[in-house]
């Protein structure tokens, strides 16, 4: 179970409440009136909590396990181990993260300003909204309710801040308007220069980056990583998007709606994500490319053109991942008939 000292958990709840909440089906035979007083991994869960089932790869684990109730595909029904109440999703993983915020929801703001801190008096906190020691909020600046704002973050001025928003400590956000219910991790850098200058022998002559940074709605970024604001265009961050730890992306970039970028990834400025792309770790674009709507880039890759809506591509460069891997088989082949 996770550590009380970090992790206060709420409930109990019963088997119905969880069933409610995930759209899940209960068993038959399972007690909608059963409760429940935690998650735990399949490995560990005892009879008072609940777990979930979504990779064939815990399968043995599920058989196994002590857990007193469990959500699972319709598939994995019969190798339930006898006694263990069944909430039946489609989705198990979505489910079980459902779950798991009903017994760890977002802790609310303590509100107030914490001695320390640095508030502009032009600047403007919404109620219950909390400012964390060391935090500094610049002239103009406006943050909205509900939010709360790290120890030692800082805020510049005339940034907005949408409510129930979450930044975190030693985060600086600058140049930049944040939407709703986003959560920007500890070190995160959003707004600051993009990497524009005309190159000459003489010496580099800096372009001036006059855009801002948007990120829209329910946006998560990942602890140290940096978004730059635009040239002159803004950069645009789509709602719903999921950025993972260390990830780079430069001026002008345009992401879509509920796109991933895994850790480390690096996108070059004024290339464009439709929604739903995924790029995996440490993947690597250059700039002023489109990146079609579903896009799929695997780890390690580099993208030097186009990618079209849909595809799936690997390797550096890229190539679609079929047309990639039969020639890598063909290299195989021909490096062991010249051995032969």
């Amino acid at each position: 179970m996770p550590d009380p000292r970090f992790f206060k958990a709420q409930g109990p709840f019963s088997l119905a409440e969880l069933a409610a909440r995930t759209d899940a089906r209960l068993h038959e035979g399972a007690d909608p009136t059963r409760m429940l007083h935690d998650v735990a991994p399949l490995e560990s869960a005892g009879p008072r909590d609940v777990s979930f089932l979504d990779n064939k790869l815990y399968v043995d684990a599920f058989r196994e396990s002590g857990a007193g109730a469990c959500v699972v595909h319709q598939s994995r029904v019969a190798i339930a181990p006898a006694g263990m109440a069944l909430l039946i999703s489609d989705q198990p993983y979505r489910a079980y993260a459902l779950i798991a915020q009903m017994f760890y929801p977002r802790t609310p703001p303590s509100g107030g300003i914490a001695a320390g801190a640095h508030v502009h008096p032009t600047a403007k906190i919404g109620a219950e909204t909390s400012v964390g020691p060391g935090a500094m909020v610049g002239a103009g600046a406006e943050i909205g309710a509900r939010c709360a704002i790290g120890a030692n973050a800082v805020i510049g001025e005339g940034v907005v801040v949408g409510d129930d928003t979450d930044i975190g400590v030693c985060a600086s956000v600058r140049y930049a308007m944040i939407g709703r219910r986003c959560i920007i991790f500890a070190g995160a850098r959003i707004g600051e220069d993009g990497f524009g200058f005309a190159p000459d022998q003489a010496g580099h002559v800096k372009v001036p980056q006059l855009g801002r940074v948007i990120v829209e709605d329910d946006v998560e970024i990942g602890a140290n990583t940096t978004i730059d604001r635009g040239a002159g265009p803004d950069t645009i961050i789509g709602a719903g998007t999921r950025i993972d730890n260390l990830v780079q992306i430069g001026h002008n970039v345009r992401i879509g709606r509920g796109c991933i970028i895994i850790a480390q990834a690096g996108i070059s400025g004024s290339t464009r994500l439709e929604d739903y792309v995924v790029v995996a770790a440490q993947g690597g674009l250059i700039g002023h490319l489109t990146i079609g709507k579903g896009a799929r880039i695997g780890a390690q890759s580099g993208i030097m053109r186009d990618v079209p809506a849909g595809v799936s591509v690997f390797g550096s460069p890229a190539l679609p991942v079929k047309q990639y891997f039969r020639q890598l088989v063909t290299l195989a082949r021909l490096a062991k008939k010249e051995r032969e």
